[in-house]
């Protein structure tokens, strides 16, 4: 961490000749309680060692502007005409997104170095928006519901998406070595610890589907409806008995899938108190399959590499995570059989896809910091 973060002040300093702030927020990995966050469900993610920096310093120039290492790409824009902004569908507009709910002064110039992959489903977005809310000099302490919630309207407010607060809140809760469950209504957490013998492998199918944006406010909407025809706020307040008020055939099958997800996040919960290995990977699978018939967010992709780990020994469960059509697998791996789960998954989708994907072998780590 310290030697990213030395980079990452040696990289400013070379472009902007000015001494930076330095911030930090970790990606994450939500181990279940898919789609949930958005329904005011429970979830169960974990903040990973896969980081987003951001530099930042003032400048007299009355422009922001701002430099992603990664993309190798640059934007600005004067401070006056930030209110005005609208969204363009850029990677920029994430920072944007959190700089018109802060005052930058005259200026601000701004440098961004990630480790955590674009369009995974390991919530880059968000480790980008709570580290650059830190980085241009958010007032508050840390660990916050408030910058949660700050960052979170990055994404309602400014770019329009109806995302719940779950990747924001894991970016600042974050445990080394635990998990959060999270409740989305109440925004109350706590800490729950992972056994020691399993190993999270996170593997990246390398596609993202088109259909991922207009399903996910495809899905909201639907599972709104739902929440109507039984008479709830949302399906948080639903019991299974009432699915059958639902009309529409497809709405009822979300709202099955909201439900189930929710009780499999609280026997997840309790089957990592006791240490049970099987329980907790039967979970993951029984999800992966709600998401993949009740949800219909999966892809051919992901469907492989779930059932393809499953026939892999030391593999204990398979699920997607994040929003779907793409993006990671989230897997649960006895520790001593890693390399070999790595090894085969990875020939078997080469041979059937014609793509490599990437694996993180991921740990739980610390939330959000300011670092300098």
């Amino acid at each position: 961490m310290a030697g990213t973060a030395q980079f990452v002040i040696q990289a400013f300093e070379a472009r902007y000749h000015s001494t930076p702030d330095v911030a930090r927020a970790p990606g994450r990995v939500n181990l279940i309680g898919e789609h949930t966050d958005y329904n005011l469900g429970l979830v169960l993610p974990v903040a990973i060692d896969l980081d987003c920096y951001v530099a930042s310093a003032p400048n007299r120039l009355g422009v922001l502007r701002i430099h992603s290492q990664n993309l190798d790409q640059s934007r600005e824009w004067p401070v006056g005409q930030i209110s005005g902004l609208r969204a363009i569908g850029d990677w920029s507009d994430y920072v944007i997104g959190i700089a018109r709910q802060l005052p930058l002064g005259r200026g601000r110039d701004v440098l961004i170095h990630s480790s955590v992959p674009l369009g995974s489903g390991l919530s880059s977005s968000a480790a980008l928006e709570v580290a650059t809310a830190l980085a241009l000099g958010w007032p508050g302490d840390l660990p916050s519901i408030e910058l949660a919630k700050l960052a979170q309207r990055a994404e309602t407010d400014f770019m329009g998406v109806p995302s719940g607060i779950m990747d924001q809140f894991a970016a600042i809760f974050g445990q080394r070595d635990a998990a959060l469950l999270i409740d989305c209504r109440s925004l109350e957490s706590q800490t729950i610890a992972l056994p020691d013998a399993v190993a999270i492998v996170a593997v990246n199918t390398m596609v993202k589907h088109e259909l991922g944006q207009s399903a996910y406010r495809q899905r909201v909407a639907e599972c709104a409806s739902a929440a109507l025809d039984i008479g709830v706020e949302s399906l948080r307040d639903a019991e299974a008995h009432q699915l059958e008020l639902i009309r529409d055939p497809i709405a009822q099958r979300r709202a099955r899938h909201i439900l189930s997800e929710n009780q499999r996040v609280l026997e997840f919960v309790e089957a990592s108190r006791k240490g049970d290995l099987r329980e907790m990977g039967r979970l993951l699978v029984e999800s992966h399959r709600s998401l993949e018939h009740d949800y219909e967010v999966t892809c051919a992709e992901l469907d492989f590499l779930a059932d393809r780990a499953m026939q892999i020994e030391g593999t204990l469960g398979a699920r997607m995570t994040g929003g779907g059509f793409g993006g990671c697998t989230v897997n649960l791996v006895e520790p001593a059989a890693v390399e070999r789960f790595k090894e085969t998954l990875g020939s078997a989708y080469l041979e059937k896809f014609g793509i490599e994907p990437v694996f993180y072998h991921v740990r739980p780590s610390d939330g959000a910091q300011r670092i300098s």
